[in-house]
């Protein structure tokens, strides 16, 4: 499915994302105290940076002491909780001389009960029909919905949208439930922007669900996997369906959009659980799963610590940093490995991967990642139980060094390997 008439950002085929849940990242929650952070996260190998909403929070039926940041109550201003539009723009101008870029997390589909437009533009909303009240979206009532019929709203909406772009130079988008907005919006958005830059569009759907948002979206959510892979850590289903749900992503999204890989998210992490609570002792094998395998990675705030709480969404709960960060250098292994090595770029026609399958193994992942003469390995072995994972291929041959120490393979078409319970190897050819 071609973005026929799109430009792709240069940089996107080998980035990796880092969600900010700058509320809760540090005791003043505010773009200063997060810029004293970038060098940590510049050494960790982090390129990337998604800031949740950055608007301010509507007051009326506000959630909790501090609200939802998904509740804006103005689309061209700044929540003063986390400083001014000035500190905004000197944390980007940072970040880009760091080499960071960064993207802004877009709610399109709705606002707070107060935001400006219910006085400026009510017509802007929908409007409930028994009572002819802002319509709440979705069971929600903090926050009501935008009518996208109304050619009004939608350049409105393209004009804020534009304001960060010129105004803050922000590098692109999270589209914060994508799905729930008309796809012909998102398209008149991006036709329009790119005429000031070339952005990255990130997309809150999944492309097995609304696999036409693709057309627009250079990377979408891969929830489908998130679930399942709980289901099978769970026992509730048989790895077979893993097995399908990851080919079918290869399949739909081929080399025309991104899978977004992830084990954790604001979402997941304060209504579902931290990726430990839902996984257990799979969570640092997925989170190899989702940096080499054909799409773009995620890490979400604390994981390099790890964060083992659920974050409060409505109140200040900070993260527990221990000065430490035990994953910090795991993360940098996986962050650097797919930004260097080009058999790991993504939507990149020219990186064949090849399904290697375990001689005698129903629970292995093995996979062959290759682009010229780079070439990764990865062996994952989705069990509670050690294995020894026998692998013969034509394409295996040379010699493999293990990113995560120091030994070195000569491979000629077979490898044989043990692999502990829940454990992986992952190997670059020299």
């Amino acid at each position: 499915m071609e973005k026929i008439g799109y430009k792709k950002a240069d940089w996107i085929n080998s980035t990796n994302i880092y969600e900010v849940n700058l509320r809760q990242y540090t005791i003043e929650g505010s773009f200063n105290a997060f810029a004293k952070e970038l060098p940590r996260l510049k050494d960790m190998g982090v390129e990337t940076l998604w800031f949740m909403p950055i608007t301010p929070i509507a007051e009326k039926n506000k959630k909790g002491s501090l609200g939802s940041y998904y509740a804006c109550s103005d689309y061209i201003s700044i929540n003063p909780e986390f400083g001014t539009l000035e500190d905004f723009k000197n944390l980007v101008t940072l970040a880009h001389a760091m080499n960071f870029k960064v993207v802004i997390d877009w709610v399109a589909n709705h606002t707070g009960w107060d935001h400006v437009w219910t006085k400026s533009h009510p017509d802007y909303y929908k409007k409930e029909e028994t009572t002819g009240d802002f319509k709440i979206a979705s069971g929600m009532d903090d926050i009501i919905e935008l009518d996208f019929n109304n050619p009004d709203l939608r350049k409105a909406m393209i004009q804020a949208m534009e304001y960060w772009v010129r105004e803050c130079d922000i590098d692109g988008f999270r589209c914060d439930l994508a799905f729930w907005v008309v796809l012909d919006f998102w398209k008149e958005a991006r036709t329009h922007l790119e005429k000031i830059k070339i952005l990255l569009w990130l997309a809150e759907t999944d492309p097995l669900e609304n696999p036409g948002y693709m057309e627009v979206f250079d990377a979408m959510y891969t929830w489908t996997w998130m679930h399942k892979t709980a289901d099978f850590y769970k026992q509730q289903i048989d790895f077979s369906v893993l097995e399908d749900v990851f080919k079918n992503y290869d399949t739909i999204c081929a080399d025309h959009c991104m899978p977004l890989w992830f084990t954790s998210n604001h979402d997941e992490n304060t209504w579902n659980g931290t990726e430990y609570e839902k996984y257990g002792e799979m969570a640092i094998l997925l989170a190899v799963f989702s940096f080499t395998r054909n799409g773009m990675p995620m890490i979400y705030s604390g994981q390099e610590l790890p964060n083992l709480k659920r974050l409060d969404f409505f109140d200040k709960d900070v993260i527990a940093w221990d000065g430490r960060n035990a994953l910090h250098g795991f993360y940098k292994i996986l962050l650097n490995l797919h930004s260097t090595n080009k058999a790991l770029r993504a939507m990149d026609p020219e990186v064949i991967t090849y399904t290697l399958d375990p001689e005698g193994e129903k629970s292995g992942i093995t996979f062959l990642r290759k682009k010229e003469k780079s070439e990764v390995l990865v062996l994952l072995n989705f069990s509670n139980e050690e294995k020894i994972f026998t692998v013969k291929s034509e394409h295996l041959e040379g010699t493999y060094k293990n990113v995560f120490g120091n030994d070195e393979l000569m491979i000629n078409k077979e490898i044989k390997t043990k692999i502990k319970p829940w454990g992986f190897s992952v190997y670059e050819k020299s």
